[in-house]
This record gives C-alpha cells, sequence and structure tokens, in this order.
C-alpha cells in the first residue's frame, strides 16, 4: 500500500507519520498523481502545530501544498489532462481536504497544471507557491513599474527569491533584507540591488541612504510581529505594505503614526485572493507559465530529502538555514 504522511496530533516534526493506506481513488473533478516531489513551505509547519490560518477538523489529518508528479487516475469529469501528464500542484485548495505529502495525491483538477518541459520534478514542485504569491501582491495588485523600490523581507525564502526576481523583469528595484550576514552575498548573487542585515543594521536608516531620502514604495513581509513598525519607518509617503505571514509569532502592533504621517496602506494578503479568483489564477499561471519557458525565472532548490526523511525536512525547514526551496523526493 501507498505511504502517506499524515499526523495524529498537533506537535513538532516529530508528529510527522508515514501510514501505509489504500491507494485513494479520484471522485468527480479530481486527479490522482504518482507524486515523484514535494516542495516545503512555513504554512505546513504551522498547519502540524495547529497554528495555521485554519485547523484540520479531523485528525488523523493529510499535509502539503505542493507536489509534482505523473497523472495515474482521472476521476468523472476532469478535462484537460490525461494519464501519464506530468503535472505539479497550485495551492488552491484547503489542507483539511486535501494534502499532498505521500507516494499517490488526490488533487482536485483546478489545482493541477502543466509545466515547461524542461523543469525537473524537484523544480517542477518549486515553482506556483512561491511565484504565485509574489505575483498576486506586486503584479496583479501594486502593478510594480520600472523604478519602483520594493522592500522584501525574509528575502533568502523560495517567495522571496521569487519576488526578486518578478521586481528584475518589472525593472523595480528590489532591496532584501535578511537577520544574519550569512545570506548576505547569496541575496545579492540572487539579484538583489541591496540587503539590509536587521540583527546588525538600522532598517529605516539603511533603506533611507539606498532611496536617497525616498523610502520604499511597496514592503513585502511575512514576519510581522514588532518589524512591521520598522518596515513602516523605511516605507515612503503613500507606499503600500504587504502583510503575507506572521514568521515573529509577536504581538502584531498597527505602526498609526508612520501609517497617519505618511498615508500608508498596510494591507492583509495570501496567495488565496488569487486562487480563489479564476481568471485571476489563469493570468497568475500564464504569467509563471511563459517566466519559466523562457527561462527568466529559475527556482532555486536549497536541500533534497527522502520522503522517509519527511521530519528531517520539516526540522530543516524550521532552522531558518535555508535559501530556496526545501524539496522532497518520492
Amino acid at each position: 500500500m501507498p505511504k502517506i504522511v499524515r499526523f495524529h496530533e498537533f506537535g513538532d516534526a516529530s508528529v510527522l507519520k508515514l501510514d501505509e493506506m489504500p491507494l485513494p481513488e479520484p471522485k468527480s473533478g479530481e486527479v490522482r498523481i504518482q507524486v515523484k516531489a514535494l516542495g516545503l513551505n512555513r504554512a505546513e509547519v504551522f498547519f502540524r502545530e495547529g497554528l495555521y490560518l485554519e485547523r484540520p477538523q479531523n485528525l488523523p489529518s493529510l499535509i502539503g501544498y505542493e507536489a509534482s508528479g505523473i497523472v495515474d487516475g482521472l476521476g468523472p469529469d476532469v478535462t484537460g489532462f490525461k494519464v501519464g501528464d506530468k503535472v505539479s500542484s497550485i495551492p488552491a485548495f484547503s489542507m483539511t481536504q486535501y494534502g499532498v505529502y505521500g507516494e499517490y495525491a488526490i488533487i482536485p483538477a483546478r489545482a493541477l497544471a502543466h509545466y515547461p518541459d524542461h523543469l525537473s520534478f524537484e523544480e517542477a514542485t518549486s515553482i506556483w507557491m512561491q511565484y504565485l504569491t509574489a505575483y498576486g501582491a506586486l503584479v496583479d495588485i501594486a502593478q510594480i513599474k520600472e523604478g519602483d523600490y520594493v522592500l522584501i523581507s525574509a528575502a533568502s525564502s523560495s517567495v522571496g527569491l521569487a519576488a526578486i526576481e518578478i521586481c528584475l523583469f518589472h525593472k523595480a528595484i528590489p532591496i532584501a533584507t535578511t537577520r544574519t550576514s550569512v545570506k548576505k552575498n547569496q541575496l545579492l548573487e540572487a539579484g538583489a540591488y541591496a540587503v539590509v542585515v536587521t540583527d546588525e543594521q538600522d532598517l529605516a536608516e539603511e533603506v533611507n541612504k539606498i532611496t536617497e531620502g525616498k523610502g520604499v514604495n511597496y514592503v513585502f513581509d511575512p514576519v510581522a510581529g514588532k518589524f512591521l513598525k520598522e518596515c513602516a519607518k523605511a516605507t515612503a509617503h503613500g507606499g503600500t505594505i504587504f502583510e503575507y505571514g506572521a514568521l515573529s509569532k509577536q504581538p502584531c502592533l498597527f505602526p498609526l503614526f508612520e501609517s497617519l504621517q505618511k498615508g500608508l496602506i498596510v494591507r492583509g494578503y495570501t496567495l488565496f485572493e488569487i486562487t480563489s479568483d479564476p481568471n485571476r489564477m489563469n493570468n497568475g499561471k500564464k504569467y509563471v507559465y511563459d517566466r519559466l519557458q523562457e527561462k527568466t525565472f529559475k527556482p532555486i532548490i536549497d536541500k533534497t530529502f527522502k520522503l522517509s526523511n519527511i521530519q528531517e525536512a520539516h526540522k530543516h525547514m524550521e532552522s531558518n538555514t535555508q535559501t530556496g526551496k526545501i524539496v522532497v523526493t518520492v
């Protein structure tokens, strides 16, 4: 029987178990894939801890948003795919209903996509979450343009690196942040115009120097907590801050005075704004596919683990030492 990763209780990485389960059968509108690789995301860490935007209604629970593999079975009413197709999943479903960690996975057809042939399975599982997340905020909503300064915090994450690539494509100016200097050169090599090391430098002071006193037009931030106030200090008059996560786990106080003084927009954002709207998602899929096809975008893979080492893969993510996507091969 196929091995499927589930957790039977909330907790640290040790709660992830490889359970042997019957081969799942796809229902109407669903596709079964033989999984070849998985891409890990912070959302999955929070999900197994019981700290995500949604919680499993029942335990044990499936887990996982991103997988690549080969179509193995089709439910009724599925069009656009056939058995043998190489596909990867888009986070356009709830982990309370579906999860892709395992040797096989059932995924809604609307949450599957073909990808350019030159990508490996490892690369194909490292595209949709990161590029669509950054695309939604910076392109769909902000419509960044040449010369815009964009502050990208936690920039060594897969989403952060995708945001740098998107900024460069639109000739915007990406300013990356990282807590320590260990990843500074990697971020510069990835295309960041400048890097602010927040444990060693004052963010607003450094941004003021880099932008010649203007501040950044946009902030793309998954950290929140006390860091939100520092971001607000670094933002230009009339600027927008996109908050798309809560990595700090600290209380997040609204930067009232900075917002009043500068007329800031502080906006909550998740990828689901894009994936819940068929037109916006189709536009985003085409944007990402085209950039991958022309090799303008290339996902960066940090480290690869085997499915049997899923606990170690999650521990590596929680170590915050990665640059790019953590991948699990099946």
